[in-house]
């Protein structure tokens, strides 16, 4: 029977076990941490003894060749019933995330933003971000969202689901910071959209890092998340293979081609 330290044991303080607590960089203390968390889909084993921390304020690259595990273990963090963890604790702002259900993770200041982008059909832009402040905690306000993507404020009108590609994502980016968050995970924002509109979606992230906003970005456009980051985690067949700073991979060819083909 797999091991576990979740909502079905009473938590009793330390780590997970035989796993060392991981430390922030620098002195500083971790602002996130996930230690040693295994998850399935089914008998499919996914991730497999993932450990990685995060200082506050650092955006880190979670990166990796398709099924390494990035979204797993992304899904894991926000604590969505699929993949199904077993094993391991995840921190934020001292509060037990691996206790949590979704609901909880995200009342406590978790925001994922996902793939397919989520935009509720039927609604405007400006009705999907008054929705994601219906209960508080709130964030950002629609006032403020639109300065920052002055594109979403031309289009408040018109229904979120029939915006561009890059529109939609800044929408669910928006939708995000409407409500008061600690952890942004964004995956995949650069999936399928226009190299211009790449260009866009960096603007507005180098926005949010200048804001100080602890993220973890999943993207298989490598080079540029590496650009955008502070740190890199690199994942092969659901393990950490690399941990350390983004520039380090970017200036590591070998390491690149090896676990990233790029």
């Amino acid at each position: 029977m797999t091991e576990t330290l979740l909502k079905d044991e009473i938590y009793q303080g330390g780590h997970a076990p035989g796993v060392e607590p991981v430390r922030g960089r620098g002195g500083a203390p971790a602002y996130f941490s996930a230690w040693d968390l295994h998850a399935y889909y089914g008998e499919s084993y996914v991730v497999q003894g993932v450990s990685f921390d995060i200082r506050e304020g650092e955006i880190l690259a979670l990166l990796g060749r398709n099924g390494a595990g990035k979204t797993s273990t992304l899904r894991s963090i926000a604590r969505l019933d699929a993949p199904n963890l077993t094993h391991g604790e995840i921190w934020l702002d001292h509060k037990p995330l691996h206790e949590m259900k979704a609901y909880q993770a995200s009342q406590n200041g978790v925001a994922l933003v996902p793939e397919d982008r989520r935009i509720i059909p039927g609604l405007t832009v400006q009705q999907n971000l008054q929705l994601a402040q219906i209960a508080p905690p709130h964030g950002w306000s629609v006032e403020r969202l639109y300065d920052l993507f002055p594109r979403l404020g031309e289009r408040k009108n018109q229904e979120g689901t029939t915006l561009s590609g890059g529109e939609q994502q800044m929408l669910a980016i928006a939708r995000a910071l409407a409500r008061d968050i600690k952890l942004l995970l964004l995956d995949e924002p650069y999936e399928g959209l226009a190299p211009v509109i790449v260009q866009e979606i960096e603007r507005t992230l180098e926005n949010v890092k200048q804001l100080g906003m602890t993220t973890i970005i999943v993207e298989q456009n490598a080079i540029a998340a590496l650009h955008l980051a502070d740190r890199a985690v690199i994942l092969d067949m659901g393990e950490v293979v690399f941990d350390g700073a983004a520039q380090e991979v970017l200036d590591n060819a070998e390491l690149r081609h090896e676990y990233l083909a790029v």
